[in-house]
């Protein structure tokens, strides 16, 4: 294959820059960046080709490297073009977390003349926007996990995890054996959240997967909100998921999202965990927490078997009224956790979306495949 090919050249000629290349165009492209990056900073170092060096980006990004991607354009600035390269450091400045270097930047990067580039620059103005507004929310350094959250993707977090803030997981969960209670604090948090904003909806929409309408049967009860089956195009509405990356893996599912790409007018989209680590194709308004893996309370999840052992549980049979009906009678109490976590009352979230809220529900909801400047542990 492509990638075995550019190994074995690379292999045989370690110092050809055309070798390094192809080898780093493959490995970028068989998702395993990180095994791209030496050689392509090789082949830059040899050639400091723009093409390559625009690879050596790619693979940065990928890798969330966002300061090492920012470094690699400003030491090459001289060649640099507008589009997409200048474009490119902005970005990545605005990722890695440095702020004046990217609004610095951002001030003297033109529109671009291509159609092409319309769409990066005006995603790139909104983060900038909402950037702003975030600031002025908290404080948005390297802990500030719900205000980075808004910046890349336009989604307002509703709950930190409370456990291993400051052991290396800044408010994200890795496990999580989801609870009906956990379920409805969400849930609370968005009517919250909506209140803050000044959104008045008036249905809830229920995806098509299991979950989703078991949660979504329960928002409704909670936000005192019609039921009905999502429709492409409806207004004034708060389309409920569970995790929509499992709403993507239902056939009907991904059909709905395609349409959840475009924003329509008083449309919400919640989601309740949000996995972080293998992101879903659009980015919510809303989630209520991110996780790597998540089971949801009435999924059959691990349990001690009789003998001591671990064995698998078994779902919830119930019909899907009955479920949502145990959600909204839960108690909605969070986890006190370890005591490290700062404290996030209710009232913290609908502050901060009182300070952000003109800069919240604007533009396209493009996935956000990058963790931005506030970092988390990762579990193989």
């Amino acid at each position: 294959d492509d990638l075995r090919t550019a190994a074995s050249a690379l292999s045989a000629h370690p110092d050809r820059p055309q070798a390094l290349y192809d080898y780093g165009y493959a490995c970028v492209e068989r998702g395993v960046s990180h095994l791209a990056v030496p050689a392509l900073r090789e082949a830059v170092r040899q050639t400091g080709s723009v093409a390559v060096l625009r690879e050596l980006v790619s693979a940065y990004e990928d890798e969330g490297r966002h300061r090492d991607a920012a470094d690699a354009l400003l030491a090459h600035e001289a060649v640099l073009a507008d589009w997409p390269d200048r474009y490119l450091l902005v970005y990545n400045a605005l990722l890695a977390g440095d702020l004046e270097q990217a609004r610095h930047r951002h001030a003297l990067l033109p529109a671009p003349d291509e159609d092409l580039w319309r769409g990066a620059h005006d995603r790139l103005n909104r983060m900038l926007r909402r950037a702003a507004s975030a600031q002025e929310a908290g404080a948005l350094d390297d802990t500030d996990l719900r205000g980075w959250q808004f910046v890349m993707g336009g989604t307002v977090l509703g709950t930190l995890s409370p456990y291993g803030f400051d052991a290396g997981m800044t408010g994200r969960f890795a496990w999580l054996h989801d609870t009906h209670g956990q379920c409805l604090a969400g849930l609370v948090r968005l009517r919250a959240v909506l209140d803050a904003a000044g959104v008045r909806a008036r249905s809830v929409s229920l995806l098509p997967d299991r979950d989703s309408r078991i949660l979504g049967l329960a928002a409704a009860e909670v936000l005192g909100l019609p039921a009905e089956p999502f429709e492409a195009g409806r207004q004034d509405t708060v389309v409920v998921a569970y995790d929509l990356g499992a709403t993507a893996g239902d056939p009907r599912g991904a059909a709905a999202l395609e349409h959840l790409r475009e924003r329509v007018p008083g449309q919400v989209l919640h989601e309740h965990a949000g996995c972080w680590t293998d992101p879903p194709p659009v980015a919510a308004d809303s989630v209520t927490l991110l996780h790597q893996s998540a089971v949801a309370p009435w999924a059959g999840g691990l349990r001690q078997g009789a003998d001591g052992g671990v064995e698998q549980g078994d779902a919830d049979p119930r019909p899907e009224e009955e479920i949502a009906a145990s959600v909204v009678a839960a108690d909605p109490e969070p986890d006190e956790g370890d005591g490290r976590t700062p404290a996030d009352p209710v009232e913290g979230v609908a502050a901060f979306v009182t300070t952000v809220r003109d800069a919240w529900l604007r533009g396209d909801r493009d996935a956000v495949r990058s963790t931005g400047p506030v970092g988390s542990s990762r579990f193989l």
